[in-house]
């Protein structure tokens, strides 16, 4: 079994809205063979939870407005450091960096086919490591600011 056409409409269009707010290393899994709970994952962090908040607003308004949907569950909104978007067909997993590389769910899905997005989701990737190295730069050139 394979993702549905209504479950790849769905995740690329929170893809694109992820990707609109800056968000980091956005990738989605195809899960259907291995859960029967929905068909798709997608994935997308952020260096901090005002920014993990902005896209979890901007997934949710976007698949509102131009698809009609609204998530049947949303979870770890307080917090702001992992929030679980579910719409049945897709469950959406916006974490803060930190907790991305620590819970590192690609690892749990990397058997599963990666989906293709779009081009400007595409270009995420990699961006978490790029923050992060930029900031280990501006820390250490600050005064007494070696690690």
């Amino acid at each position: 079994m394979t993702a549905t056409d209504r479950s790849l409409e769905l995740i690329n269009t929170a893809a694109q809205a992820a990707a609109d707010k800056l968000a980091h290393d956005v990738i989605a899994y195809d899960v259907s063979d291995v859960l029967s709970i929905t068909d798709a994952f997608l994935l997308a962090s952020a260096p901090n939870d005002r920014q993990v908040k902005a896209i979890v607003d901007e997934i949710e308004e976007r698949l509102q407005k131009e698809l009609g949907v609204k998530p049947v569950r949303r979870e770890g909104d307080r917090e702001a450091r992992w929030v679980l978007l579910d719409y049945v067909d897709i469950v959406v997993h916006v974490q803060h960096s930190e907790e991305r590389v620590f819970y590192a769910l690609e690892r749990l899905w990397k058997d599963c086919p990666e989906l293709e997005l779009p081009a400007d989701a595409k270009a995420t990737r990699g961006k978490a490591k790029e923050h992060a190295e930029l900031q280990a730069e501006e820390a250490a050139a600050e005064p007494g600011g070696e690690w």
